[in-house]
């Protein structure tokens, strides 16, 4: 088809089309919430097969960016970050207007909301970004709306796992990756002076690893990345010794050789998290 042309600041920028190849990919995006890039595209495949079998796979890249130049006048786009513990690259759609708590998803009540809320600020007030259960159910209440027993709490909490806001470990809670793509902005502007950020991407940083000396933090696939190579790891902020374990990063060529299965892999991680 022929591309319509869209006029800013004088540049020319290609609007992509939308087919029914893209609009079953954003609609099946938007049922699960947030993605891994290996289910990515093996979506975008699917929706190759099932529309148009003969055309050939455009490039994930190529394929987003054109779905995001029509999302654009709607304020939302497809996202991409990567997980916080292990660096793997995640997909979401997200909203480009600040997403507060209030508008984070339609389906919860005002006082489930309000807990997410008080997770939220216990998790960024904390040392290691997280937040025991213990301390949120504490909370209960001091919420806003309806009366919360304990008990219901930590149904909602598990809810707020399921739709992935929220990760649990051992019984303390941290947030999701598909929260902090959705709401870094958010974040960034309810609580400036909690927040900390990552000395390396600069980003949002709710876990990492800090400098003992200077305080700087960074993520761990950032640590990775910066001390790949390096036998004497040194903070790059103040150049003192690094004094944790550089942390083993996600490759997708190792994890190809490796031949892990999918299944083995969804284990492997259930126990992480």
């Amino acid at each position: 088809g022929v591309c319509p042309v869209v006029y800013m600041q004088g540049s020319t920028r290609r609007v992509g089309i939308m087919t029914d190849i893209h609009r079953r990919f954003l609609q099946l995006l938007m049922t699960h919430g947030v993605l891994e890039e290996w289910e990515v595209q093996r979506l975008q495949n699917h929706c190759f097969k099932v529309h148009d079998r003969n055309a050939a796979v455009e490039k994930l890249e190529d394929f987003i960016n054109n779905i995001n130049s029509i999302l654009e006048s709607l304020y939302i786009e497809i996202k991409k970050g990567i997980t916080e513990d292990d660096g793997r690259p995640i997909y979401a759609l997200v909203n480009l207007a600040t997403t507060s708590v209030s508008k984070m998803a339609t389906d919860f009540a005002e006082n489930e909301l309000d807990l997410f809320r008080k997770a939220l600020e216990l998790i960024i007030d904390s040392e290691t970004g997280f937040a025991s259960s213990t301390n949120i159910l504490n909370l209960v209440d001091q919420l806003k709306g309806k009366k919360m027993r304990k008990k219901e709490a930590e149904h909602v909490l598990q809810k707020f796992v399921q739709s992935k806001w929220l990760i649990e470990k051992e019984g303390e809670f941290t947030l999701h990756g598909r929260a902090i793509l959705e709401m870094e902005q958010f974040i960034r502007e309810t609580y400036p002076d909690a927040v900390k950020m990552c000395n390396i991407c600069h980003s949002l940083l709710i876990r990492g690893q800090s400098c003992e000396t200077c305080g700087i933090r960074m993520h761990l696939p950032c640590v990775a990345k910066y001390f790949q190579s390096n036998s004497e790891p040194r903070c790059p902020h103040c150049n003192d010794y690094w004094p944790h374990e550089i942390p083993e990063v996600f490759d997708p060529e190792k994890e190809r050789e490796a031949g892990v299965s999918k299944s083995t892999r969804k284990s492997l991680r259930s126990r992480q998290h």
